[in-house]
């Protein structure tokens, strides 16, 4: 039946999962899986995060794709190291094709390793790839109806950064509302207001960042 076939490739990617963690664990680094719909600013944050951080800590990162390597040369360009996965069609990274990626780093001498997944609001929720947490960014140009309409990936990220808070005077989309509606879902969830384009909100985003990196060292 289709239901015991998904369980068993969550069931086998989660176990996968575990034995990256375990590596990770051994470099202590820490690992983040950014998550959004297209469009949404994952590589932009990503250039901005990579551009205030990487005097103090030294950042990899894995491009996930449909096709095309255009993002991974835009990070490519920052003089980081970065692998690009171009998934085929699939809709999501999962834990067996973030390991393919392993011998493309040296695991010890990063502190924060992004691994950038498809772009999608669903799928890329379900699959672990060994991530200490998932981070989401949700545009305000989405609106503010997406915690009920994609409750899985709000709850199970920690973090969400809503983005593009500039272009508010100019769509129907309420914060307050996104606020609310996510920390019903996710009364835990860590949430930032930022513009990718202005850096307002970025500071704090950069600050908590750099606390979970040294927190994870001194674990």
């Amino acid at each position: 039946m289709k239901i015991s076939v998904v369980k068993n490739i969550l069931e086998a990617n989660d176990r996968i999962a575990e034995q990256n963690r375990s590596l990770f664990d051994e470099h202590s680094l820490t690992v983040m899986n950014l998550m959004s719909s297209p469009g949404a600013g994952k590589t932009s944050l990503l250039e901005r995060t990579i551009q205030a951080l990487k005097e103090d800590i030294s950042v990899g990162v894995i491009e996930g794709d449909i096709q095309s390597s255009q993002d991974a040369e835009r990070i490519a360009r920052m003089e980081i190291p970065v692998v690009q996965i171009n998934t085929g069609g699939a809709c999501h990274l999962d834990g067996n094709m973030i390991r393919d990626t392993f011998d493309e780093f040296d695991l010890a001498a990063l502190d924060l390793l992004v691994v950038e997944n498809v772009g999608n609001l669903v799928c890329p929720a379900e699959f672990k790839v060994g991530e200490d947490f998932k981070a989401m960014i949700l545009s305000v140009t989405e609106g503010d109806d997406k915690p009920a309409k994609y409750p899985l990936m709000f709850h199970e990220s920690s973090v969400l950064l809503i983005n593009k808070i500039d272009l508010l005077p100019y769509v129907d989309c309420t914060v307050e509302r996104i606020r609310e509606e996510a920390l019903k879902i996710n009364p835990h969830m860590t949430i930032f207001e930022i513009s990718c384009k202005t850096g307002d909100g970025l500071e704090a985003w950069y600050e908590w960042l750099k606390q979970q990196v040294r927190s994870r060292k001194k674990a």
